[in-house]
């Protein structure tokens, strides 16, 4: 077990949770999906944390707004990017 198995980012939950918005209706194969999320989590900062809890006592309201502001642009930036023919 490595270190990294307790470290997680913080936008890949929102980013995932945006695409299925974004993408609802709609069936993508999975490397559109997974193309998408990297594209969208390259444009946007790393925010980690250990426990879900660390994250709900240190981020307020405001920036958690900022935060989702920022994914739904990335998101959607990144999925038009892809439908465009441009993979990473």
């Amino acid at each position: 077990m490595s270190i990294l198995d307790n470290v997680y980012n913080y936008y890949e939950k929102l980013v995932l949770e945006e695409l299925a918005k974004q993408m609802e209706g709609q069936e993508p194969d999975e490397d559109f999906l997974t193309d998408a999320v990297c594209v969208a989590l390259n444009h946007l900062p790393a925010r980690y944390f250990r426990h879900g809890v660390d994250m709900a006592f240190y981020l307020s309201s405001d920036e958690f707004l900022k935060m989702q502001e920022e994914v739904v642009s990335a998101v959607g930036k990144a999925v038009t990017y892809v439908k465009e023919g441009h993979r990473d």
